[in-house]
């Protein structure tokens, strides 16, 4: 869920977790989720099985043979319970059903049946920060002071006046707190209105959790993303922020007073009872607050991603020397303890060709590639959105009504509302808004692309006549192609899992060149992020040396690189 400029920085600043029921002990130590690699499944945007414009279920059964194709060992599927899609699932109105519009709960029995039999793990969404506004937990809660499920969320009794100000991501004025007449008590809200959130000091809340995590985990999952997980210790209090907090609420908002406590019980509770891995979105503010998280001695979390590249590329253009600070920054925090995560999209951003390579005609398949041999030579597990194994593309909206996102919809209401030209906001937007992300899964040549007979819920790229899984499955020197062969090359060589990472040549403003070594094998990679010929200042003689992967069919030995090119080198 969240949005775009704030949610960026809210969580793209930060990181992510992955946390299970066996704890590595450093960061050499082998573990199958260390040698993973993710594909996030949008299902709403992946595949539509009866004509309604939506993806389904039975969508994605009907393609798990390309799933396998691409070689990924985890599938991570964004919210798929009952909800009234308010923020697109991230708004759960029942925690054990499925959403009528994605099918049945034997429609999932069959999907997780299909994905085992093909040795393919999944790992769900659960939203538990906050509910939607229809969960029965909340009509009980609203419907009086005195209901027993009063404190499964957060109530301000109005007769003590307004509380403290609390910024909302979502709302429409930014105001986490919404006034309701029922009980002339105000609720909070960290996002949407229709999305109030949950009040974990309460025990009783806690444990429906645990419930509801020991029901999918029974179900046979292998694993739960924990969305805005980061957030669900509050003070209760909620004394006085400083002005300007609102700028910065990420720090006053993250890693509360009980958080590890909560992380705890919850090991104790369901995940050490189960072989399942566990993803939670965000893990604090700095280093310290992420090794008090996955440091394998706290046995809470065990893998952590980091945000700040994601960040990097907010806005259009960026600095290489930036780019390749944070990710040498974040490498060498964890390079002794915890794990990391390497992934620069996902459902909460625009796509990934976009926004850090070349989306025009002619940049757009060796950028695209070369991105990709990014995430799957740099040491952590990577992460996959679905279509950007294509090379999809930004759809670039450019009017109001062409958009689906909650929180797009609610900024330009309250741009408008400050007399704000909505006309450079929509033009920024129209590079940065998620949505961007979330258009049709591109199939084919035929109509929507494949993706439905009906009418979509959001506009299918005009591109998809040349960018789609047929055409490209067709191309030996497509981008789909080349990302398969990544994978292969990153399960079949351990150095680019677990071997030591190196940045070469710190100061080239254009090209990025790094080594992964362990037990004297050594690999070196080099990526050109400019349309221009750059040269790879490395010092390293590849005369003799073998190359694992490139996205040219000849690549240069003198390090002179052309636009976006990849080259991956076996150097001992």
């Amino acid at each position: 869920m969240k949005t775009g400029i704030q949610r960026s920085a809210l969580i793209w600043t930060l990181t992510v977790c992955f946390f299970a029921n066996t704890w590595g002990q450093d960061s050499t130590q082998k573990k199958w989720w260390k040698e993973s690699v993710v594909y996030q499944i949008y299902p709403r945007s992946f595949k539509d099985s009866d004509g309604d414009g939506i993806g389904d279920l039975k969508g994605i059964i009907s393609e798990l043979d390309y799933i396998q194709r691409l070689g990924v060992n985890v599938v991570w599927l964004n919210p798929i319970y009952s909800s009234p899609n308010d923020d697109n699932g991230y708004d759960v109105s029942d925690y054990r059903n499925i959403m009528k519009d994605f099918g049945t709960m034997a429609d999932f029995d069959s999907l997780i049946k299909g994905m085992h039999a093909r040795g393919i793990k999944l790992v769900m969404d659960l939203v538990v920060n906050h509910s939607s506004d229809e969960h029965e937990w909340f009509k009980q809660s609203r419907s009086s002071r005195t209901n027993p499920y009063r404190n499964y969320y957060h109530w301000w009794n109005a007769e003590r006046g307004k509380p403290a100000p609390r910024y909302s991501l979502f709302d429409v004025n930014h105001d986490a707190w919404r006034y309701d007449s029922l009980t002339n008590a105000y609720y909070l809200h960290y996002f949407s209105r229709k999305q109030p959130d949950l009040n974990w000091e309460n025990p009783r809340l806690r444990q429906e959790v645990y419930d509801i995590m020991k029901f999918w985990a029974d179900k046979g999952i292998d694993g739960f993303r924990l969305d805005a997980f980061q957030y669900v210790s509050k003070d209760t209090t909620f004394p006085q922020f400083p002005v300007g907090y609102e700028n910065k609420f990420w720090l006053y908002y993250a890693m509360g007073p009980h958080l590890h406590d909560y992380l705890k019980e919850m090991n104790r509770e369901v995940l050490s009872k189960y072989d399942v891995m566990s993803v939670a979105e965000g893990a604090g503010n700095s280093f310290d607050d992420a090794h008090a998280l996955v440091d394998a001695d706290r046995k809470e979390l065990n893998m952590a991603y980091a945000f700040d590249g994601v960040d990097v590329a907010k806005k259009e253009g960026y600095s290489l020397l930036h780019f390749k600070e944070v990710f040498s920054r974040w490498d060498s925090a964890f390079a002794q303890n915890g794990w990391l995560s390497i992934f620069l999209s996902n459902h909460d951003q625009a796509r990934l060709v976009s926004r850090f390579g070349n989306d025009s005609p002619a940049f757009r398949n060796p950028s695209a590639k070369m991105l990709a041999t990014f995430i799957m030579t740099m040491r952590g597990t990577p992460y996959y959105y679905n279509g950007d194994e294509l090379g999809m593309t930004n759809i670039g909206f450019k009017k109001i009504e062409e958009y689906r996102d909650m929180s797009m919809l609610n900024e330009y209401q309250h741009q408008k509302d400050l007399h704000a030209d909505t006309i450079a906001f929509l033009k920024e937007k129209s590079f940065d808004s998620r949505d961007n992300g979330r258009t049709p899964f591109q199939w084919n040549k035929e109509r929507n692309a494949g993706f439905t007979t009906g009418t979509p819920w959001i506009e299918v790229n005009p591109n998809f006549k040349t960018i789609n899984v047929e055409t490209e499955e067709a191309d030996p020197n497509s981008v789909l192609i080349y990302f398969r062969k990544l994978v292969l090359l990153r399960k079949s060589e351990p150095t680019l899992v677990y071997g030591k990472y190196e940045l070469l040549d710190k100061e080239n403003p254009d090209v990025y060149s790094y080594t992964r070594s362990e037990k004297g094998h050594q690999i070196l990679v080099m990526l050109n992020f400019t349309s221009h010929e750059a040269m790879a200042r490395t010092g390293l003689d590849l005369t003799g040396k073998k190359l694992l992967i490139g996205n040219y069919a000849t690549p240069s030995r003198s390090g002179r690189l052309r636009p976006y090119e990849a080259a991956v080198w076996e150097m001992q």
